[in-house]
């Protein structure tokens, strides 16, 4: 192991070399020689690597056998020694002459690396369809490996994340915690006049400060705070300006508290003045369409369940809703803190199993206004663990 000083590992070696088995499985399964991991969430899972380095070329190897490989900027390398629970000989840093080059580039030298390691043939898996692997990236590793053939395995280690961990799962009633203290926070500083940019202030702070009680600080969620007001409300994923809020809107806040990278969010809807019964009617709608899907929230059953009922309670008002209720949440990276895997939407047959965690995302947008209350959960075998508890009615201040 490094002989420096390290931060606290966030699981133990045991369940790192446990994941490490799980991923060897999956790869003989597959017929896979190599993995080159390149989504920062999955890096972090199987490395222990969470720096914010993914704006340049870096990813996790894992080979045939031995241990993960971190691969990244040389001067990023200092952070690795400091957080993978590998030896730093598992550790490459690439020259900054490779950074941002029109001359070079950073999988040149990878491909280098691993032909020395005997490991530039075979069947290699790398994750084509995510945010930080490029198009540039793939065609210079197809050139430096000639005798290797790459197979997309988009997806493959978010779906072993699926089932989350106890560790992982304390982390993420930590993250609950931060996010009530947000909303918190939300409901006392809001009010007709309060600049959008100072509430986000407050937010922010709500959300990093360490807590006494808890004994916790935050970490930076993958997504900044939405919170769209009035007609903007219909558009789902608005942040914020610097004017006053105004009275007779409502504005919804999706947020999401973070701990040690793993994400629990949760909306709210808050409304200045008196709301229109449009917007009441809607609410009422939401709230027991949520309750029909949090009762189908349960192992054994899929995601298809919990959808079927929410949107079966919503047709039977009326309220027709043409996106998906929900997804698969945990450990993310920005710019997005789902997992990409499992959504709660018709038609996804994916079946439910204890310690699997979502965002049971109810928010309708409408033509001129919207409305989110959103819970997060953990399946369980009987009814499902609700990580927050904030009141689902929505804040009216007069």
């Amino acid at each position: 192991m490094n002989n420096l000083q390290r931060t606290p590992e966030r699981y133990t070696t045991d369940e790192y070399r446990e994941r490490l088995q799980r991923i060897r499985a999956r790869m003989e399964a597959q017929g896979l020689d190599l993995l080159i991991l390149s989504d920062p969430s999955n890096m972090s899972w199987v490395s222990g690597y969470g720096g914010w380095s993914f704006y340049v070329h870096q990813c996790v190897i894992v080979g045939p056998v031995g241990d993960p490989i971190w691969f990244g900027r040389g001067q990023d390398a200092q952070g690795a020694y400091r957080t993978v629970w590998v030896s730093r000989d598992n550790v490459i840093g690439y020259p900054d002459e490779y950074v941002q080059s029109t001359e070079r580039h950073p999988m040149e030298y990878l491909c280098a690396r691993l032909a020395d390691m005997g490991w530039d043939k075979g069947t290699i898996g790398v994750e084509m369809d995510n945010y930080w692997y490029s198009a540039r990236a793939h065609e210079r590793l197809g050139h430096g490996m000639p005798n290797a053939k790459f197979k997309d395995i988009t997806g493959c280690i978010n779906w072993l994340r699926a089932v989350k961990s106890e560790k992982e799962l304390e982390y993420m009633r930590q993250a609950a915690r931060i996010v009530e203290r947000m909303h918190y926070r939300i409901a006392e500083k809001v009010d007709v006049g309060v600049r959008k940019c100072d509430l986000v202030a407050e937010i922010y702070d709500a959300g990093l400060r360490f807590d006494e009680w808890h004994q916790h600080g935050g970490d930076y969620p993958a997504i900044v705070p939405l919170l769209p007001s009035g007609p903007d409300a219909a558009a789902p994923h608005l942040t914020w300006d610097d004017l006053p809020m105004k009275a007779n809107e409502g504005t919804f806040f999706e947020i999401a508290g973070c701990y040690q990278r793993y994400h629990v969010p949760l909306s709210r809807t808050i409304f200045l003045g008196t709301p229109p019964q449009e917007m009441l009617d809607a609410e009422e709608a939401v709230i027991e369409g949520m309750d029909a899907g949090l009762d189908a929230a349960r192992a054994g059953n899929t995601c298809h369940d919990i959808a079927d009922a929410f949107f079966t309670s919503l047709e039977k008002r009326g309220i027709i809703k043409d996106n998906r209720c929900g997804y698969s949440i945990g450990l993310s990276y920005p710019p997005d803190w789902g997992e990409r895997t499992m959504s709660l939407r018709r038609g996804d047959r994916t079946e439910l199993k204890p310690g699997m965690t979502f965002h049971f995302m109810t928010g309708l947008w409408m033509e001129n206004w919207g409305y989110e209350t959103t819970e997060s959960v953990v399946i369980t075998d009987d009814a499902p663990e609700i990580f927050c508890d904030i009141p689902r009615k929505m804040l009216v201040k007069s």
